[in-house]
C-alpha cells in the first residue's frame, strides 16, 4: 500500500490540468501535487496513476513518488475560488499525492534532446499502458535537474472503463505516431528486450496491491477488490510480451492546415520523423 500522509495546507491550484489538481503541504513536511477523487474523471484516474506510476518506477523510469493523501475539506475554507472549494468539499477522505518537483520545467522537444534508448523505453512503456496522453500536443513530461520525468498517467489503460471488452481492447495496436518522443528515433526493440522480461505476474501483483481498496470498491462485475486487481494483471501481463510488435510509427497528424506564410512554414518545419526518415534512407540506397 502507498505511504499515507495527511494534507495540512492547500497552497494553490494548477490550472493547466483539466482535473484542477492542487499543490498542498502534508504532515510529513513534504509538498505534493494532489489529484482529487472528486474531480470529474473520478477514482479510476487515480487507480491508473498508481498502477502505471508504480510500474514505471519499478521499470527504471523517472516518475515522482506517489502517496495516499488524507484530505479534510476544511483546509479549503480560505480558498477564494468557488470551483476549488467545491472540489475540496467533494474530495474528503483519501486522495492521491505526487512529489512536487520544484524548479522543473515542461518538456520541450526543441530544447531538450532525448537519446533513442530513453525514447524507446518511454514509448514502449506508454504502449504497454496504452497512454493516449503523451503526444506532441501535451507531452506530460517534465525536465528536472537535467533529467526527464514522466507525469500524469490518468489517461491510461482505457479498457478499465469497460471491463467486458478489456481483453479485446488491451490487445489492440498502439499508435505512437503523435508521441512526444517519436522524433527522437525511439529504439523500441531494445526497450522491449530489456523491459518486457521485467513485467512479471509477481511485479504486476505487487504494483496493483499499492492501490487503496477504497478506490477499487464496488466495481460492477467484480465481487472483491482482489478480483479487480487480478483483472489489471491479466490485461497487462500478455500485452507486455508482444506490444512492441504492434507499435505504429507513421507520419504525425496535424490539427489543422497551417495558415503561416511560406517563409515561416519553412522555419517551423519539424525534424524528420524516425520511420519516414528510415524509409527515405532505404529508398536512396
Amino acid at each position: 500500500m502507498l505511504t499515507e500522509v495527511t494534507a495540512t495546507r492547500y497552497i494553490t491550484p494548477l490550472r493547466e490540468g483539466g482535473s484542477l489538481p492542487g499543490i498542498v503541504e502534508a504532515d510529513d513536511l513534504g509538498t505534493y501535487v494532489m489529484k482529487f477523487t472528486g474531480a470529474g474523471q473520478g477514482r479510476k484516474t487515480l487507480v491508473a496513476e498508481v498502477i502505471c506510476g508504480e510500474l514505471g518506477r519499478r521499470l527504471g523510469l523517472r516518475v515522482p513518488r506517489l502517496v495516499a493523501m488524507e484530505l479534510d475539506p476544511v483546509i479549503g475554507l480560505g480558498e477564494p475560488d468557488q470551483e476549488v472549494q467545491e472540489l475540496l468539499k467533494a474530495s474528503g477522505g483519501l486522495n492521491l499525492g505526487m512529489d512536487f518537483l520544484p524548479g522543473s520545467i515542461g518538456f520541450d522537444p526543441l530544447a531538450y534532446e532525448v537519446g533513442s534508448g530513453e525514447a524507446g523505453a518511454v514509448v514502449w512503456f506508454d504502449a504497454l499502458i496504452n497512454n493516449v496522453d503523451r503526444s506532441w500536443r501535451n507531452p506530460n513530461m517534465m525536465v528536472w535537474h537535467g533529467d526527464l520525468w514522466l507525469i500524469d498517467h490518468g489517461a491510461t489503460m482505457i479498457w478499465h472503463h469497460n471491463w467486458p471488452t478489456a481483453a479485446t481492447a488491451s490487445a489492440k495496436p498502439y499508435n505512437a505516431s503523435d508521441h512526444a518522443l517519436a522524433r527522437f528515433r525511439p529504439d523500441i526493440a531494445a526497450a522491449a528486450a530489456k523491459l518486457a522480461p521485467l513485467v512479471t505476474e509477481e511485479l504486476l501483483t505487487e504494483v496493483t496491491a499499492q492501490v487503496p481498496d477504497v478506490w477499487l470498491a464496488d466495481e460492477p462485475g467484480f465481487d472483491s477488490t482482489d478480483a479487480l486487481r487480478r483483472a489489471y494483471v491479466d490485461a497487462l501481463l500478455p500485452r507486455a510480451a508482444t506490444v512492441h510488435e504492434r507499435i505504429v510509427l507513421e507520419a504525425p497528424t496535424e490539427d489543422r492546415p497551417s495558415q503561416a506564410p511560406g517563409w515561416l512554414k519553412e522555419r517551423l518545419k519539424p525534424l524528420p520523423h524516425p520511420t519516414k526518415k528510415a524509409q527515405q534512407d532505404g529508398g536512396e540506397k
